[in-house]
């Protein structure tokens, strides 16, 4: 890894990226988070409705119970004291039980309403949040990716997302209602008592006062929880994507011990963070009793003085009951808004990292030749230059070498002139026009690439093939594939082109993936090629195959190939050896061996090394 790849990229355990221990800006997050929000403001109207009429009819249903429980006291009261005519008002029970039953159907319409209105609202704004990350690393430099692990990436991507999606849809849901209930509960039990309404209040401020130092200390651990998420599901993905190589070295027991570090990490985390939400709702039922047995005695004193009937205190301890929860549900919901807050921050820092910038005024090539110039060019990740004054010029249709020992710069030139990185000093130019007054897209179409790792999604063989060209006709496919001297093997498989490709590709062997990419690149049809070791992970009769199919894939095409086996480039127009960065000798093989230099020696040790093979 390069210099500023180390430095831009804190690491922890096997270079996961580490992410930060605490939101740095909590407040900003949020109002960042409702803004996502803003449009669905009219759904968002109708789910307060909604909560506002299903809560109020629920809590209506305590005071109607409380004055059904009055008449039946009443009437068996009276009957006890011998009252001449004194019975119990049925239908007036009937009638009230009647009401109440009505109110309670009434209430979860309205809570189906919130809940089927909130589920939309909330899967289409994660909808649009997810639409913006992905937008968003389609516009991230290759050094973003170069600089963080794949895990951690795919954490911001899926867990704090669906992290926020579940606040969405649940907690908001139940905060609505939690507040609306509030609201509802104090302005009937005021109806009934204020005096008992003063008592059941006092909770509140002493509640606010016991928890809220404990949601500030969560903040941290929720945070470093999804944190440490994020350097597991990076460990994870890495041991899985390499586990051959780990079992190959023997280095399952390494593995495991990584892995239990950082899973020891989150659990720890975790603990402290579910600790302090666990710790919050024992305090709150704690306080919610003390209130709770201060209205049973002051409310019995009341029945007893005729204050108040006993259908209302009936009535008034269950709006008591009632009144906790809602407070306990806010509690933990805080506690849950401090995790979302935390994921959220996660993904809104991926989508301010800074994105590739567009040219404003773009030069646009009709046709492309392929006379490439690299003009005094100077490049480094860091403050230490990699290459330094690399002066190059490549004629259209011709083939272009790249060779040297491991660390030469030779993929960096390439990464260069394909403008994954821009240039420190100096400019390349395609015919004459330089590569940063052209749009990246537009560049990077100019080129078809066949690479030294094969990438081959999930599916058909076809639909592999077509991914080199928009709209490709199942002719073309097919000519390429021809082209790629893939057909052959294609049609050996039980289905042929339309057999599918697992996620790894692992149902076809190392050259026949070589082979689709070849044929994809054929299918391209770009008037440039880069060729990067294709052919340095294969057996030597699939070389010949992969060296008929790239020499047909160059053939009136400006080519640059990176190779390592010098026997596979001796026909290129132009070779260009490099060493540190540096482009020592450049010529055609005949003229690089008659100099007798770097490039005859390493020559001529790779045919020693053959022959002592």
């Amino acid at each position: 890894m390069s210099k500023k790849k180390q430095e831009s990229a804190p690491r922890g355990h096997g270079g996961m990226y580490v992410g930060l221990d605490k939101p740095k800006d909590f407040k900003g997050a949020f109002r960042r988070l409702l803004q996502y929000l803003r449009p669905r403001r009219t759904g968002l109207i109708i789910v307060f409705l909604a909560a506002v009429l299903g809560t109020a009819f629920n809590v209506i249903g305590p005071a109607v119970m409380g004055q059904t429980i009055t008449v039946l006291f009443d009437g068996a009261y009276e009957k006890m004291q011998g009252i001449a005519g004194a019975a119990i008002d049925f239908p007036k029970v009937a009638q009230l039980l009647l009401l109440l039953a009505g109110l309670y159907v009434f209430a979860s319409l309205f809570q189906f309403i919130q809940q089927y209105m909130m589920a939309a609202i909330a899967q289409r704004t994660v909808y649009d949040l997810r639409e913006n990350v992905f937008e968003k690393m389609n516009r991230l430099p290759l050094s973003y990716f170069d600089g963080r692990s794949h895990g951690d990436i795919l954490s911001r991507v899926t867990n704090d997302i669906d992290t926020i999606a579940t606040t969405l849809q649940q907690s908001m849901t139940q905060f609505i209602s939690a507040f609306v209930t509030i609201i509802g509960i104090i302005i009937m039990m005021l109806w009934i008592s204020p005096l008992l309404t003063v008592i059941a209040i006092i909770s509140i401020p002493l509640s606010i006062f016991v928890i809220k130092p404990l949601i500030k200390k969560s903040q941290t651990h929720f945070s470093a929880q999804q944190s440490e998420l994020g350097k597991l599901n990076g460990h994870v993905e890495e041991m899985y994507t390499g586990h051959q190589v780990v079992k190959a070295y023997g280095q399952e027991t390494q593995s495991i011990r990584d892995f239990s570090e950082v899973n020891e990490e989150l659990y720890d985390a975790g603990r402290r963070a579910q600790f302090i939400s666990g710790v919050i709702m024992p305090l709150m039922s704690f306080i919610g009793n003390i209130s709770y047995v201060l209205i049973s005695i002051i409310g019995g004193i009341l029945v007893t003085q005729r204050v108040i009937t006993i259908g209302d205190i009936q009535a008034f301890i269950t709006y008591t009951r009632q009144f906790s929860q809602p407070i306990s549900q806010t509690a933990n919901i805080a506690n849950i808004i401090q995790s979302t807050i935390a994921a959220a921050e996660r993904v809104f820092e991926l989508l301010d990292e800074e994105e590739e910038i567009p040219v404003k005024e773009p030069k646009v090539l009709e046709k492309v030749a392929g006379n490439v110039r690299f003009e005094h060019v100077s490049f480094g990740y860091g403050e230490t230059l990699l290459m330094e004054d690399v002066d190059i010029t490549i004629e259209a249709g011709t083939t272009t070498a790249i060779v040297g020992p491991t660390g030469a710069g030779k993929t960096t030139l390439i990464n260069l002139l394909m403008r994954f990185y821009d240039v420190n000093d100096g400019k390349i130019t395609i015919d004459g026009v330089d590569i940063r007054q052209m749009r990246r897209s537009d560049l990077r179409q100019a080129f078809g690439i066949v690479l030294q790792d094969t990438w081959l999604f999930k599916g058909t063989i076809k639909d592999n093939i077509a991914y080199g060209k928009t709209n490709a006709t199942d002719d073309e496919i097919y000519r390429a594939a021809k082209a790629a001297r893939a057909d052959h093997f294609i049609q050996t498989l039980p289905d042929g082109y339309e057999t599918i490709l697992n996620e790894e590709a692992s149902n076809i062997s190392q050259g026949q993936k070589q082979l689709l990419t070849i044929a994809r690149a054929m299918l391209a049809d770009s008037p440039m090629m880069i060729l990067d070791e294709a052919t340095s992970s294969v057996d030597t009769r699939t070389e010949i195959l992969i060296q008929q199919a790239m020499n047909e894939l160059m053939k009136d095409r400006t080519s640059f190939v990176i190779a390592h086996r010098l026997s596979t480039i001796k026909d290129a127009d132009t070779i260009l050896v490099m060493d540190q960065g540096a482009i020592i000798e450049q010529g055609s093989h005949k003229e690089l061996m008659e100099q007798d230099g770097f490039y005859a020696s390493l020559y001529q040790s790779q045919f020693a090394e053959e022959d002592v093979g």
